[in-house]
């Protein structure tokens, strides 16, 4: 809608009967008296509430009513109206849409603040209505991260430019949760846990600090700073995870435990040493969500009854491979989770434990104490386990462990880091381990990718690009001509990056009677051959084609997925 007409508030009231003619004579009495007014006297004398005339004034001018108590505001948002003047125009950026900006006004009848928008934003506006109370709400929400994070790195600038803190002795003075960058630290985990980071990585530069989280996948700058604030932030990090604070001339590993409102999380920090100072990456374990059902992650039908299947097994290897956040440790948990019955017993090895499962015997490997994968996975053995889930097999003699317990009669769950799964038995010969191992005791590899899902509340129609069509075309055949292909706006609802959390793509290897024959082989392209051929058509790029085809998400998110498993 275009620029608005003055509003008449008392004739619209009156017309929407909130109110009678006679009521509105005495409010327009009283308006004359005190000044103030009319909305706020007809909710104070208790004719009628804000959002009834709110409703009534978004009803009369063909404009939406927001209700911001139940509407989430994506962060981004903030940086195209400044706090002050959101404030002083009583208005709140609500949804970015491109060629517009959805921006909910308290009075939309107050053209002086209608024109001053349009002039900030430099585009055309769209007008909702909202109410007063809850606009006050909802500016804080939105603006107070930004501005408590400012405040907070100012602070502590201006405390180190002084000279006030001695960063030799900053670990005892910093007991204090008072402390800036006590404060600053645990205002950075609340942002993290509130975007849905699965990684925050602290990065010191030339002229600056920046802070970036990984949210579904990508990175995202949060914060950027001056660099002095860089060596006290980084020294209160170490001194949480236990590290050395004298030593900034290696690679240090270390993890500790914060409480972020009422959860518990897990923090599995890494230093390293850079040209401008230690960059710190910390990976955000969160102990309080659930494990995900296997119906739930996404598999398609046929990979997940031949999951099911394996796994329903007495015996024998399972493995869950791919890169690094590609949600091979959720897959395992998924099985784990429906595995762990009262007359099974369960034992983990695991590095670091990332969730946490009643009835089953988890243990966290320790190589400062020799507490090794293989030390662990030997002691376990004797512990009489049913089920084990090896956390990673990193090299010969853990996966050679591993192998011959799954012949002895224990079923064995574990990841490897492989691109597919046609080239991971071939992984373990490279590692070592003896072919007549691998040939009888693996069963099942199933290899995975995330990909983004789209926002459903943006997500929109839009004609696919020729390398785009092309690809898909090659994927899915004639049914890439037909399909509906949607990009998301971003919104508020996906702090304006267009997605909301991640789903599997998956291809599953299973090791029938010829390719055991032919993994017997000498020559490893006999067996990736004869893999391929069980695979085609039901690859990783087909199942992220498909997910492409049911509108789950977008061609350039599945070909950015596929052009990692050509890497």
């Amino acid at each position: 809608m275009g620029r608005p007409e003055k509003i008449r508030l008392g004739e619209l009231l009156v017309n929407k009967q909130c109110i009678t003619q006679d009521q509105l004579s005495a409010l327009l009495d009283e308006q004359r008296r005190s000044g103030r007014k009319l909305g706020r006297l007809v909710v104070e004398l208790g004719y009628a509430t804000d959002e009834d005339v709110a409703r009534a004034v978004a009803d009369q001018i063909g404009a939406p009513f927001i209700d911001l108590r139940k509407h989430e505001i994506g962060a981004g948002l903030r940086d195209l109206i400044a706090e002050t003047q959101a404030r002083r125009f009583r208005v709140i950026p609500l949804e970015d849409r491109g060629h517009s900006l959805l921006v909910g006004f308290v009075d939309p009848g107050n053209l002086l603040a209608y024109d001053e928008v349009v002039r900030l934003v430099r585009r055309p506006i769209d007008i909702a209505v909202v109410v007063e109370d809850a606009l006050r709400d909802a500016l804080d929400r939105l603006y107070q991260d930004s501005g408590k994070l400012n405040n907070l790195v100012e602070e502590l600038t201006t405390e180190l430019s002084a000279g006030a803190v001695d960063l030799g002795d900053f670990g005892a003075l910093e007991g204090s949760e008072d402390a800036p960058v006590v404060k600053l630290i645990q205002t950075v985990f609340e942002a993290a846990r509130k975007l849905r980071a699965s990684d925050i990585h602290i990065e010191p530069q030339e002229k600056s600090v920046v802070v970036r989280f990984r949210i579904d996948g990508l990175l995202h700058k949060h914060l950027e700073a001056d660099p002095k604030i860089a060596g006290s932030v980084v020294l209160r990090l170490k001194l949480m995870a236990g590290l050395d604070i004298s030593e900034k001339r290696l690679p240090l590993d270390g993890r500790f435990n914060v409480r972020i409102g009422t959860q518990s999380v897990d923090m599995r920090m890494s230093t390293l040493p850079t040209q401008y100072g230690e960059s710190v990456v910390m990976r955000v374990l969160n102990q309080a969500l659930n494990v995900p059902s296997l119906e739930r992650i996404g598999m398609p039908p046929h990979i997940l009854a031949g999951f099911r299947a394996a796994i329903g097994r007495p015996n024998g290897i399972v493995l869950v491979t791919g890169p690094t956040g590609s949600g091979k440790t959720t897959t395992l948990y998924s099985a784990l989770a429906e595995l762990n019955t009262p007359d099974t017993k369960i034992i983990t090895v695991e590095d670091p434990v990332e969730y946490r499962l009643p009835g089953i015997n988890q243990v966290q490997v320790n190589d400062k104490i020799d507490l090794s994968f293989s030390r662990v996975l030997r002691a376990s053995l004797r512990q009489d386990p049913d089920i084990m889930l090896l956390g990673e097999m990193r090299d010969r003699e853990t996966a050679e462990i591993g192998m011959r317990a799954a012949m002895t009669g224990h079923l064995v769950l574990s990841t490897l880091h492989t691109n597919d799964a046609a080239s991971t038995p071939i992984r373990l010969l490279d590692m070592g381990v003896p072919r007549f191992l691998v040939a009888a005791s693996l069963h099942l590899v199933l290899a995975q990718r995330l990909v983004r899902v789209m926002c459903e509340h943006c997500r929109e129609r839009a004609p696919l690009r020729p390398e785009e069509r092309e690809w898909l075309r090659l994927e899915l055949g004639a049914a890439a001509d037909d399909l509906a292909h949607y990009r998301p706006r971003g919104c508020s609802r996906c702090h304006d990056t267009g997605f909301v959390g991640r789903r599997g793509i998956y291809e599953m290897l299973e090791m029938t009677r010829p390719l055991v024959e032919a993994a017997g082989h000498e020559e490893p392209a006999v067996f990736v051959r004869a893999a391929r051929e069980q695979l085609a058509g039901k690859t990783l790029r087909a199942d992220a084609a498909r997910l492409v085809m049911e509108g789950f998400t977008t061609a350039d998110e599945a070909m950015r997925a596929a052009y990692q498993m050509d890497d």
